[in-house]
C-alpha cells in the first residue's frame, strides 16, 4: 500500500531541544512503550488488525511490528513510516524529524486513513470526530519531547 494514496487526516508537530539522532532513539522507545500498554494488543485483536503484537527488530526497522502497525520504512534520524489495517480502516502514521536550529529538531507526525463503508464512517467519528486521535497524538509527541530533552 502506498501511504500517499490514503486520505490526509491531520499533522501534529513538536520542536524538541535535541538533535535528530536523540529524538529518533526516543521515538522508537516511546512507541514501543505506548503500544505495549495493557489493552492495546487486545484492542488490535478486537478490531481485526493484521499485526497484533510487537515483534521484529529493535530499534524499529522495516518489518518490525507494534499492535495495529507494521514498520514499512525506517530512515534513522529522519523518517519512520507505520501502516496498518483492520475491519474499519486502512491507515498510516508517518513520523518525520527535521533540523530546527542548533541542537533542535522538529518532530512531525502525519496521519492518513481511509474509513470505508458505514461501519468505517462510525469508526472515523469515534476516533477522529470525538477528538481522541488528537489527544493521543499530542500525548505521544509530548512524551517523546520530554524524554529527548
Amino acid at each position: 500500500m502506498d501511504t500517499s494514496s490514503l486520505p490526509f487526516v491531520d499533522e501534529h508537530a513538536e520542536v524538541i531541544a535535541a538533535e535528530a539522532d536523540v529524538v529518533w532513539s526516543h521515538l522508537g522507545e516511546v512507541l514501543d512503550e505506548s503500544f505495549s500498554r495493557l489493552g492495546v494488543a487486545g484492542y488490535a485483536r478486537l478490531v481485526g488488525s493484521a499485526d497484533r503484537t510487537a515483534s521484529g527488530p529493535r530499534p524499529l526497522a522495516a518489518g518490525s511490528t507494534l499492535p495495529g502497525f507494521r514498520v514499512v520504512a525506517a530512515v534513522p534520524g529522519r523518517e519512520l513510516v507505520l501502516q496498518g489495517a483492520h475491519r474499519f480502516s486502512t491507515y498510516a502514521l508517518i513520523f518525520r524529524i527535521e533540523h530546527a536550529g542548533p541542537g533542535r529538531s522538529r518532530l512531525r507526525a502525519e496521519s492518513r486513513a481511509a474509513f470505508p463503508g458505514p461501519a468505517g464512517g462510525i469508526y472515523r467519528w469515534l476516533v477522529i470526530g470525538t477528538g481522541g486521535h488528537v489527544i493521543g497524538m499530542r500525548r505521544l509527541l509530548s512524551s517523546i519531547r520530554r524524554r529527548s530533552e
